[in-house]
């Protein structure tokens, strides 16, 4: 059984160098973005498989709570990408 989660860490991490090849080379914002989206969202899967290869069960917590900054880091650069700043000056 140890094996196939081996072999699932393994796609992962290939996966992962090609969407940082689109992170790096891509044509635009919106996909680099994506890319980074992706890589955040393979790193959170390849933590819980981590975690079941060398059996703590805490990794999961951990992948929660990455996944929880991803989602928070997403927003913000979507609210900057659509406003063009953070916050609306007071009026």
């Amino acid at each position: 059984m140890i094996f196939v989660f081996l072999a699932v860490g393994i796609l992962l991490g290939f996966t992962m160098i090609m969407c940082l090849y689109r992170l790096i080379v891509g044509p635009g914002l919106f996909n680099r973005i994506a890319a980074a989206g992706a890589i955040s969202t393979k790193a959170m899967v390849l933590l819980i498989v981590v975690g079941f290869i060398i059996e703590r069960p805490h990794f999961i917590d951990i992948a929660l709570m990455y996944a929880v900054l991803n989602f928070i880091g997403t927003v913000i650069v979507a609210k900057y990408l659509l406003r063009g700043e953070l916050c609306l000056p007071s009026t």
